[in-house]
């Protein structure tokens, strides 16, 4: 255990006297700094199998077998290799990721990651961790870029080489919520780049792409294309949540007045 780690290992429980530990999203009592209480970790949907064998979405009841692809798979091959959601989009997720994102709660980025990482494929060989950048308009005014706090912890947890800034958003984006998928990609058209300075330090390498929630897939998409332009050769997306029809996407735009769009950079 590194030095950093006995020690907050040591002053934990004086942490627990001052602070009872407590839920997060409901304020009841729990037994650790570092989870939800009961009731919340019941609300969460946790992706399972079978599920598409290049995205990974879930088949629900039906066993297609071994090797099987989705619809949207089928009808529009990935540039992706795989994705790895923490969980689905649901009501326990959207206050987690409203809680993190807008309510400022960055203390959360270690639990939403132990959540990612526990959906990895395995890892072999040396990889690299890249968040999902923000225009810096945007950053400044939210002070923070929770895919980069999420990315962190995914490296710290990997083992993986984490690097902040291998994508830049050249251009300011509205937000993406309404729009269709032919729009989405129209509007993020040359909107992210890979920042020149690390261009080499992407060449062959296998990348995790984190972001917080995956809606549509129009960013990471855009991302993964200017990986694979840099010369990367192998991305995988990792999220927190996955957003797979957009019932629940409209229900988190409707439900809180004023937040952004699940997804939104």
């Amino acid at each position: 255990m590194s030095v950093a780690g006995t020690l907050r290992e040591g002053i934990a429980p004086l942490v627990d006297l001052v602070y009872p530990p407590r839920c997060p999203l409901c304020g009841a009592a729990i037994g650790a700094q570092t989870g939800l209480c009961a009731a919340c970790w019941s609300e969460l949907r946790i992706p399972g199998e079978p599920s598409c064998a290049r995205c990974r979405r879930p088949f629900g009841e039906i066993d297609p077998g071994e090797g099987a692809v989705c619809g949207p798979c089928i009808a529009d091959p990935p540039r992706h290799d795989g994705i790895a959601a923490g969980t689905l989009y649901g009501e326990g997720s959207r206050k987690l990721v409203l809680a993190f994102k807008h309510g400022r709660r960055i203390a959360l980025a270690p639990m939403l990651a132990r959540l990612i990482v526990a959906r990895l494929p395995k890892l072999e060989g040396e990889w690299i961790v890249v968040p999902v950048p923000l225009h810096r308009w945007r950053l400044w005014t939210r002070g923070f870029n929770q895919a980069a706090l999420l990315g962190r912890e995914v490296a710290a947890m990997t083992g993986a080489t984490l690097i902040v800034d291998g994508l830049m958003r050249t251009k300011r984006t509205p937000a993406l919520g309404g729009l269709g998928r032919k729009a989405r990609k129209r509007t993020l058209s040359g909107a992210i780049t890979v920042d020149p300075r690390r261009a080499e330090s992407l060449k062959g390498a296998q990348v995790i792409l984190v972001d917080d929630v995956l809606t549509s897939g129009a960013t990471s998409d855009a991302c993964v294309a200017a990986l694979k332009r840099a010369g990367a050769a192998k991305v995988v997306v990792a999220c927190f949540a996955r957003v797979l029809d957009e019932v629940d996407g409209s229900r988190a735009i409707n439900e809180t007045p004023g937040a952004e769009t699940p997804g939104a950079p």
